[in-house]
């Protein structure tokens, strides 16, 4: 019942001075709903990091060239991976199911007759459909025969299919992709099924083509951009074994000396989940050190707009002390509303970062957010602490007035 009373009298104060109470809590509010916003999208940008990550399967190994250093210093990535290191590991390493050499030139300019999009066009092999469970909708898929011919042939996303050729047919049209060596005439053998985005990438906006017609005819290059190799099973101790017969066979092609600099790097697809984790909780110390900022200021607002309340209210002081309230009856009175200010505060900033978070999503269509339990009952903690932390001297202030003195005062 005491609480209640002093809920109730914290209300009272609040709406007779309602702006005055608003601006009080504006810091609380700001800070609470930024960090709840960011939050929310930080935590969908993970959550959708993850599950298409998992959608791709548990088991793969990703090899890339790794950065070449000079004087501890980063000046590039190696080029010493070739297409034929991923037939190697295909062959002579027991410990890897299937590897897959792939080659990419992202935003790639596109046309058949007037209309034209952007691609990121994909060099790799027939291994694509096993590696990726991504299946052919129409046509067929790239051949082995088309990679040692090194034939112009394309396989394209549903999406680039849909923005080209609308719902006329594509397969034996041609069309044109520009590279680095300019412009060349594809012929369109397939069109994939419609997956949507998996691990940031929009797999149906892309085009498929022989590695070996990449390489040379399309953008001039002598190495491969990474190898994606999978595992025995999922089993870390078979992952790790399968990085371990890579590695080995690598270095001996590569004719890498004992001490000497690896020019790739080997890495399981659990590694990029785990330092995706570990990104995740460094920008969110990051918001939430933010956010305390914000709370700070509010909990200034707070303890001013409770010190012009022990002077407004010193007579009603001196009267319930002249009626037997004790010190720390006053004490608990002002500590409690000082919290339910900050409380409300920060369920006000809940409400807003939410309602961020979705504008956000339904605006981009791309972000996807998540408004998660702990992060609304972090704030709503913080914010509580906060009113208390910065009640704690006036209510001091209060229950330290001399009950005559408070009479007394007009």
């Amino acid at each position: 019942m005491f609480f209640f009373r002093i809920f109730l009298m914290a209300m009272r104060s609040l709406t007779i001075h309602p702006l005055r109470s608003i601006l009080a809590t504006l810091g609380v509010i700001i800070g609470v709903g930024a960090v709840v916003a960011a939050m929310a999208i930080l935590e969908g940008m993970g959550a959708r990091f993850r599950s298409g990550f998992e959608s791709m399967g548990s088991n793969r190994i990703y090899v890339s060239p790794a950065l070449e250093r000079r004087n501890q210093r980063v000046v590039g990535s190696f080029d010493s991976l070739k297409y034929e290191d991923a037939i190697a590991i295909n062959k002579e390493c027991p410990g890897v199911q299937v590897a897959m050499p792939q080659v990419s030139y992202p935003n790639a300019l596109v046309k058949f007759l007037s209309k034209s999009t952007n691609a990121n066009v994909l060099g790799t092999t027939e291994l694509y459909t096993t590696v990726n469970s991504h299946e052919i909708a129409d046509g067929e898929f790239i051949r082995p025969s088309d990679l040692q011919a090194g034939r112009y042939v394309a396989v394209l996303g549903s999406k680039v299919k849909r923005e080209l050729f609308g719902g006329r047919p594509a397969i034996d049209e041609c069309i044109k992709i520009t590279g680095l060596l300019g412009a060349r005439t594809f012929t369109v053998i397939g069109v994939m099924e419609e997956k949507g985005t998996v691990a940031f990438q929009d797999v149906d906006q892309q085009i498929i083509i022989p590695v070996t017609t990449a390489m040379a005819k399309l953008f001039g290059t002598k190495s491969i951009h990474a190898v994606v190799a999978e595992a025995a099973s999922a089993d870390d101790t078979d992952i790790e074994a399968a990085k371990k017969q890579i590695k080995k066979l690598l270095r001996k092609r590569h004719k890498i000396r004992a001490g000497q600099q690896d020019d790739f790097q080997v890495q399981a697809q659990k590694e990029f989940v785990e330092q995706v984790a570990t990104f995740q909780k460094i920008i969110g110390v990051v918001l939430w050190s933010i956010a305390g900022i914000s709370l700070v200021v509010g909990g200034i607002g707070i303890m001013n707009i409770m010190l012009v309340a022990v002077t407004e209210r010193t007579r009603e002081i001196g009267v319930r002390m002249a009626m037997g309230a004790q010190r720390s009856d006053v004490l608990q009175q002002f500590l409690i509303e000082a919290s339910i200010v900050s409380f409300l505060g920060g369920a006000v900033g809940v409400l807003m970062g939410w309602g961020l978070a979705t504008t956000i999503e339904r605006i981009t269509r791309v972000m996807e957010t998540l408004t998660t339990g702990s992060s609304i009952v972090m704030a709503l903690a913080m914010a509580t602490a906060v009113g208390i932390v910065s009640g704690i001297y006036p209510a001091w202030k209060a229950s330290r007035l001399d009950p005559i003195e408070a009479l007394r005062y007009e």
